[in-house]
């Protein structure tokens, strides 16, 4: 069984585009040669700056024949169908089979496919998956048809076995596939021939080329730890970095370079972050004093001079790239300490954060007054929550983070510092953007966790005031995520904070939105975001084993604005439905519960006015009765002291009793007095179950 080597040779493909390039070639190279009858053992794909290769392994010789019957219209169907059926089974009229069925003579299309060789599917599907690329971006150049990334230059397409190597016969837009290609664009410009994957991939190291992506960065990675180690320093870890870079070299070069004195006392951030964006740099920390001190870069070329060269460019345009945060820094600083933190986001009343809604300053003010109602309920001082939000986003003014919009809030950090505010306003002013997603941390500190809880309540209320609400995989305003944050804010946080009700923070929030008064339909729009918030939590607690109907059930309770609660109430319930007794508690439920609706919709009443022990009979009946008033006696008080866990090992006990009462006791009992009270037994059930969980909403 031969293999196949494919690479397709171009100018730089943009680093960003690699490794998802390569995905693609992989999958519609191999999609169409299996559509195509043929099978292979393996396939990998691999990206380098100038080439896409494609390596599949044990790849088939040809296809196999095959042999396929259509039933098409009866016999004196309109002419119409029957040449339809024909132009889709690619026959004529003669070749077509008459043959009786159950519904009299139809026609039958046999039709037989020989098999292929691979060298002309191959040809085929690369000359498909060439012309078809899914390239985000792609041109044309020259005179020619073809769309790619970049200019398109060589093809090679060989298959080889234990016989030797084989030319694939390809011609694309005027390349013609063949088994030359090249090595580095300086280090080894020359052309050479290659006579299957192991071959190629060795003469390109030799060509001062290293085909896989992961391997290049391990030698960046490696060589750069080694150079900050000698130098008593380490390299600060950024793999989106190491990635990007990796793909920007065929032969990585690992240089370490100086930032010169004059920047040493920018915030280490603002060194990582300019380097980063602009350069493509990686950041070196001294591990003494946390400062960036050097820097590393990858050049792809070795040179006589060791990269001397290369350094002292990189060095010179660094610099001039730190003049301007040193610039920048400086210059905030100087507004801070003539006007304050609130001084320099003054800006904002005249930014708008939606036409809706007002300005960044208006929100300001509603989050603000917000921190200042959730303060009491998360430990934080309401005053230091009011000030910490009032200053929060004033560096969304700072001309820093205009350069380094990634850099929000970490400067109101240190702007925060440097007006010498209290530390926690000066934390909040960072952290209280946080979690941004599933895996960020979670602020704990006081002041922080409330501002950061009334930033996205706002958002959540005043866009649910306007009806600007998720729909569908649209969520323009990332509610979503807000939603989440939230959610792992009260629960990471161990938070009691009532969220629906009308003194709740949602209602607090939307009050300062608008009046009660001019805001129509605000107990819908109340409940339609706690709702909102149910479907958020099922979602978050599903990565914890617990199941949805669980949540449900816990949903219909009192108190299930209070996520803290909820989230307690469920996990209770999930550990105790992962029991033996658990489990069959709820059959015993669901049994009891529809044999009680049934006999109150044809009766016409509701048993719910106690049953009477002096009416049970036999022992099974007056053992229930026992149970469900000791059940009774441990949940109720369990249940106001939210110590859910006794309260639902009370419920599972009644398993026993009520397997029992059902094995031995007829409920729908010829005497009327005897069956009333049975029926009002089975209410006790119930109420003393759904006293616990809403039992009903349990799948199975």
């Amino acid at each position: 069984m031969p293999d196949l080597l494919i690479e397709l040779f171009s100018e730089e493909i943009p680093a960003r585009m690699q490794a998802r390039a390569a995905d693609d070639l992989r999958k519609l190279v191999t999609d169409g040669l299996v559509e195509a009858g043929l099978t292979y053992a393996g396939a990998a794909a691999f990206a380098t700056p100038r080439r896409l290769t494609l390596a599949i392994d044990g790849l088939t010789g040809e296809s196999r024949a095959v042999r396929e019957e259509r039933k098409g219209p009866k016999v004196g169907a309109p002419d119409a169908a029957i040449d339809g059926f024909l132009r889709g089974a690619g026959i004529t009229r003669e070749a077509l089979e008459i043959r009786d069925d159950k519904k009299g003579q139809t026609y039958f299309a046999v039709i037989e496919k020989p098999g292929r060789k691979a060298a002309d599917i191959i040809a085929e599907v690369l000359d498909a998956t060439v012309r078809n690329f899914p390239w985000p971006k792609s041109m044309r150049w020259g005179t020619g048809a073809l769309k790619w990334v970049r200019p398109l230059q060589s093809i090679i397409c060989l298959l080889s076995d234990e016989a030797g190597a084989e030319v694939v016969p390809l011609t694309i837009d005027g390349i013609t596939a063949g088994r030359s290609t090249r090595g580095h664009r300086f280090l080894s410009p020359h052309a050479f021939t290659v006579n299957g994957f192991d071959d190629y991939e060795a003469k390109l190291k030799r060509a001062h080329v290293i085909l896989r992506a992961d391997e290049r960065a391990e030698v960046i990675w490696n060589d750069a730890t080694q150079q900050a180690f000698a130098q008593g320093l380490e390299l600060v870890e950024d793999r989106g970095l190491l990635a990007e870079v990796a793909g920007l070299v065929e032969w990585p070069v690992v240089l370490l370079g100086r930032i010169d004195e004059a920047f040493l006392g920018l915030p280490p951030e603002v060194l990582q972050t300019s380097m980063k964006e602009h350069q493509k740099f990686f950041s070196v920390r001294n591990p003494k004093t946390g400062r960036i001190e050097r820097f590393v870069t990858v050049a792809n070329m070795a040179t006589a001079d060791h990269g001397a060269t290369i350094l002292a460019g990189n060095q010179k345009v660094l610099a001039a790239r730190l003049s301007d945060a040193k610039f920048f820094w400086e210059n905030d600083l100087r507004t801070v300490k003539a006007e304050g933190l609130e001084g320099m986001g003054a800006g904002l009343a005249n930014v708008t954060f939606h036409n809706k809604l007002g300005s960044q300053a208006d929100r300001i003010a509603r989050i603000a007054a917000l921190a200042r109602e959730i303060a009491p309920h998360v430990g934080a001082d309401p005053d230091l929550a009011e000030q910490a939000a009032k200053v929060a986003k004033a560096d969304l003014q700072s001309e820093m983070v205009g350069e380094f919009p990634e850099l929000q809030g970490l400067m109101g950090r240190y702007y925060a510092k440097a007006a010498r505010l209290d530390p926690a306003v000066a934390a909040a002013c960072q952290d209280h953007y946080s979690p941004l997603g599933p895996s960020d941390a979670v602020p704990t500190a006081p002041v922080s966790v409330a501002v950061a809880l009334a930033d996205k309540i706002d958002t959540l209320t005043g866009f649910w005031a306007i009806d600007e609400k998720p729909t569908g995989s649209k969520d323009p305003f990332a509610l979503r995520r807000a939603a989440l944050g939230v959610i792992r804010l009260v629960l990471e946080n161990g938070l009691t904070l009532r969220l629906g009700q009308r003194t709740g923070s949602f209602a607090v929030a939307f009050t300062m939105m608008v009046t009660q008064q001019s805001m129509t339909g605000f107990d819908e729009k109340l409940a339609d975001l706690l709702a909102f918030f149910h479907d958020r939590l099922k979602v978050y607690l599903k990565d914890a084993g617990i199941r949805h109907d669980i949540i449900d059930a816990c949903i219909g309770m009192p108190g299930n604005d209070d996520l803290t609660l909820l989230v307690k109430r469920a996990r209770a319930l999930a550990e105790t439905l992962a029991t033996d007794d658990g489990e069959n508690l709820i059959q015993g439920f669901k049994r009891a519960n529809n044999i009680l609706t049934q006999a109150e919709e044809k009766d016409g009443v509701e048993y719910s006015y106690g049953a009477d022990l002096k009416f049970a009979e036999g022992d099974a009946e007056k053992a229930l009765f026992a149970a469900l008033d000791a059940a009774d006696a441990q949940i109720a008080p369990a249940m106001a002291a939210e110590d859910f866990s006794t309260a639902m090992t009370a419920m599972a006990a009644l398993r026993g009793p009520i397997d029992a009462f059902f094995t031995a006791v007829q409920v729908n009992d010829d005497r009327q007095v005897i069956r009333r009270n049975r029926l009002n037994l089975l209410s006790r059930i119930r109420k003393i179950c759904l006293s616990v969980a809403d039992l009903t909403k349990i799948e199975g």
